[in-house]
């Protein structure tokens, strides 16, 4: 495991809270294989209970957590990663997270079939039918609002401005259980070796 102190100096999460996310990465990561490592799969069973269920949207999540791109998540990874959900994680780190989510091909854009994707699995997750043209409809309209130059597609500064007129967009981006883990989950917390200091 990596080092309590160092994660917790590098994120919003205190030291116990620290202790509380591995006691967690620790029962996601032996779901399946009992490595010390979050697959794939393992992350779809946490997310939906289901380790056969495959979505766009919880597959891209994955991909962005597992930064060293070995097709799982390392303790170091998981922290820094559930980090940018924090409520009080800088709503700069937010917005380039959100905008890494629909950057489908990696292009440093967001484009009208990445959106479309997008939008198509989460309405398939939601269990919601709309038609192909009420689906255009919805694109159309978020790229005339994000996408001021017409050119097709949306950079990181109109990502950005977007996001800002629209800041329901970032509401998936925050999990307000993560501001106290060690409540979220009071059985974590037993673990833990150290007192966080007091702040007044």
């Amino acid at each position: 495991m990596e080092d309590p102190f160092i994660l917790a100096s590098e994120t919003t999460f205190s030291v116990n809270d620290v202790e509380a996310l591995y006691e967690l990465f620790k029962s996601i990561s032996k779901s399946v294989i009992d490595d010390g490592l979050i697959s794939k799969e393992e992350f779809q069973l946490a997310i939906f209970n289901n380790k056969e269920k495959e979505n766009l949207f919880t597959s891209r999540i994955f991909d962005l957590f597992d930064v060293k791109k070995k097709g799982v998540i390392d303790f170091g990874d998981f922290v820094r990663a559930l980090n940018i959900f924090h409520p009080n994680a800088p709503i700069e780190v937010k917005i380039d997270f959100s905008f890494r989510l629909y950057d489908l091909d990696n292009t440093g854009f967001i484009e009208h079939h990445e959106v479309k994707q997008m939008v198509n699995a989460l309405l398939c997750e939601a269990e919601i039918k709309l038609s192909d043209e009420m689906i255009e409809t919805i694109i159309n309209k978020t790229f005339l609002d994000a996408d001021p130059n017409q050119d097709g597609k949306i950079d990181k500064f109109e990502w950005q401005n977007f996001v800002v007129e629209n800041p329901s967009l970032l509401k998936v981006m925050t999990l307000p259980y993560l501001r106290d883990i060690t409540t979220a989950f009071p059985s974590f917390v037993f673990h833990s070796k150290v007192e966080d200091e007091i702040v007044e």
